[in-house]
């Protein structure tokens, strides 16, 4: 009888301690609204992991350590920065996939954001279509084809697992000096304006009857 009692307090325990942590997470359910959702996670975090989370760091220094040690909310690939020479969309997407397990394996397992550079093209990715710059296409006067050209990028940026791209530029460049006067479509505002189809183009058309002030990505 010692044995049996024995075994259903350990039983109670164990149960009791299941139920302490199936804990009820507001950010995690879908069906709850958007800014409620926001208050309940935001509400949850420290100090240092709301850092983490406004922090963008450089894919060359985010190992699984760092994302997990400092609750890194952004990596991006500047420049030339990828994971392996010639690297396919497949080693793209093995690499995105193994930093997303490391911020999930954080406290409150919240996915980093991945952005690249992908103003004319995916050009940081080995045998991606690669367009003219903005200047060029500025040239062009022709917004439907920027908005083709958006599309294609956004293909080709989602085959390698990445959902955000810094792009597009729409400074209107007025003096030559500046040093990325190639990623404005004109030095005329109303073209710089026409050219902004792109953004179309990247992330799909907005419908008449999607509501206001909820996020539109990806043609949802």
């Amino acid at each position: 009888m010692g044995t049996f009692k024995t075994l259903l307090f350990m039983l109670l325990i164990l149960h009791s301690s299941v139920a302490r942590g199936a804990v009820y997470l507001k950010y995690k359910d879908p069906k709850q609204p958007l800014n409620v959702r926001i208050n309940d996670l935001l509400n949850r975090m420290t100090l240092a992991e709301k850092i983490g989370q406004m922090s963008q760091i450089e894919r060359a220094t985010a190992t699984a350590e760092v994302i997990e040690k400092h609750f890194i909310g952004s990596v991006l690939s500047g420049g030339g920065s990828v994971p392996a020479p010639q690297a396919s969309a497949e080693t793209w997407m093995n690499m995105i996939t193994e930093m997303q397990k490391s911020a999930l394996s954080t406290r409150l397992g919240i996915p980093i954001i991945y952005g690249i550079d992908a103003v004319h093209g995916h050009n940081n990715v080995y045998r991606a279509t690669i367009f003219p710059h903005n200047i060029g296409l500025g040239a062009t006067r022709d917004p439907s084809l920027v908005r083709q050209i958006g599309a294609a990028t956004a293909l080709e940026v989602r085959a390698t697992g990445i959902p955000y791209v810094f792009a597009p530029c729409v400074a209107v460049c007025r003096d030559p000096r500046w040093g990325r006067c190639y990623e404005s479509y004109s030095e005329d505002p109303k073209v710089v304006e026409q050219m902004t189809e792109i953004i179309d183009g990247l992330q799909g058309t907005i419908p008449e009857s999607s509501r206001k002030g909820v996020p539109f990505l990806a043609g949802r």
